[in-house]
């Protein structure tokens, strides 16, 4: 794990880099929904937390989340290739975990391709449970694992300090 990692909010100018790296490690096959200027709004909203992983001011990673009224989605997750498998993806998800116990939430659900078998890994290790399949989810021919965690049950560790 790297402790020069910093794990805050999202400015609205890092909307683009976020935005580019969606589109490059997530979006890649399908259409573009994570475009900068609804990034930017992402980041405005009160609904939703943007959080971004730094090391020396750049950007390395970034998770989004969007706050329903008794739980939350994860949205968007991804960690630059260089910096993976060195604990940032699992800060980000343990900090927005602490986000939304921190908003009353206790439930966050979210997606991951059928196919990627690193990424369903990687939320089983952080406590995910695979509840369902959802066939033709990613433009319809790629197939979704749906995940879910109640934190109530299983809290986050508290991040590195």
């Amino acid at each position: 794990m790297d402790s020069a990692i910093d794990i805050g909010l999202a400015r609205p100018d890092e909307a683009p880099v976020i935005a580019a790296q969606s589109r490059e490690l997530i979006e890649h096959g399908l259409d573009w929904r994570w475009t900068p200027g609804r990034l930017r709004r992402a980041i405005a909203s009160n609904d939703t937390n943007v959080a971004a992983a730094r090391f020396d001011g750049q950007l390395v990673g970034f998770g989004v989340m969007q706050y329903l009224d008794e739980e939350a989605h994860l949205c968007l997750l991804a960690v630059l290739p260089g910096w993976q498998r060195r604990g940032v993806g699992a800060r980000l998800v343990r900090w927005l975990e602490a986000a939304a116990l921190e908003a009353g939430i206790g439930v966050i659900r979210l997606e991951a391709r059928r196919r990627n078998a690193v990424a369903r890994a990687f939320y089983r290790r952080l406590g995910y449970e695979e509840i369902m399949l959802s066939t033709g989810y990613y433009a319809p021919h790629e197939d979704a694992v749906r995940f879910a965690k109640d934190l109530w049950l299983a809290p986050p560790a508290l991040p590195p300090a």
